[in-house]
């Protein structure tokens, strides 16, 4: 491995990079990033950050996919009775 990298302890999958090192070698950090590992930079031997891989984009929402699925009450925002509400408010 080259100067200032290590595979740490904490994730056989992790790569350690140290601060000083990073500048000169941002485009290996971000392939190791891209290919799934986990690379922790340190600053004197001490794990200051880690970069990781994204999270995938979540999908969006389509309004109106379950109509028909669901079903509300006519008197969903009806006062509650008495014995109920003495329950919530003890």
């Amino acid at each position: 491995m080259k100067r200032g990298t290590e595979r740490t302890p904490e994730s056989e999958a992790a790569v350690e990079i140290a601060l000083e090192d990073l500048a000169e070698r941002l485009l290996e950090a971000l392939a190791h990033v891209r290919s799934g590992e986990e690379v922790i930079i340190a600053e004197h031997g001490q794990p200051f950050t880690r970069l990781v891989p994204a999270a995938p984009a979540r999908r969006l929402r389509v309004p109106g996919v379950d109509r028909g699925r669901v079903r509300i009450a006519d008197d969903f925002d009806a006062p509650l009775p008495e014995e109920v509400l003495r329950r919530f408010e003890g």
